[in-house]
């Protein structure tokens, strides 16, 4: 298949540099497009070229529906969303869950994360992941010991707000690993310094 566009468009190519004007919808051509005398021969194709069938005893593949991301992020970019067909996933920025090089929870902080909890409820959701986050400052040690901090503090609270033995979590600090921003202004450290919750989304 792909051939063939390539095959079709080297030959609407051939046609433009001979002349062949383009039509719009409000045009009145007085001779049907491609019959003009300068147009050039159609491209034939071989019915026979290896390169448009599929080998023997090949098949194509099963029909699927592509996985579409939908991404909402709030006005201050302290929180973001992706949907996609499968899964749910939430950032938070550091800074508004935890302190300067801290892995307290504000109670504000604690607040947003029930709120997610409930959305795990509603999607019963049984596995999690929460993945903690830092930009690139100071020590990768010091930074992969922080984001796992951190990544416990919200799993803590998802534990207590969920009280669900069925629940499974996957808990880790990937420090500076996995930026989702530019690390050389301050606006880009301060998205990669994140907690990430994702979980699978009901299936419709």
């Amino acid at each position: 298949m792909t051939h063939t566009r390539l095959i079709l468009t080297g030959a609407l190519t051939t046609l433009l540099l001979a002349g062949v004007g383009v039509a719009h919808a409000d045009d009145a051509p007085s001779v049907p497009p491609g019959t003009e005398a300068t147009a050039s021969a159609p491209v034939e194709l071989d019915a026979n070229d290896p390169d448009l069938k599929l080998p023997d005893g090949a098949t194509l593949a099963e029909p699927k529906v592509l996985d579409i991301k939908t991404v909402v992020e709030d006005q201050s970019g302290d929180e973001r969303r992706e949907d996609t067909n499968t899964n749910v996933t939430f950032a938070l920025q550091a800074e508004v869950l935890f302190g300067k090089d801290s892995a307290k929870l504000s109670a504000q902080a604690k607040s947003r994360i029930s709120t997610i909890a409930e959305e795990i409820k509603t999607q019963n959701a049984t596995k999690i992941r929460v993945f903690g986050f830092t930009d690139n400052l100071g020590s990768s040690a010091h930074g992969d010991v922080l984001s796992r901090r951190r990544a416990n503090a919200v799993h803590g609270i998802l534990q207590q707000e969920l009280n669900d033995a069925n629940v499974t979590y996957e808990v880790r600090g990937y420090g500076e690993q996995y930026p989702i921003a530019d690390n050389s202004s301050e606006a880009g450290r301060k998205k990669n310094r994140r907690v990430e919750i994702s979980f699978p989304r009901t299936e419709s």
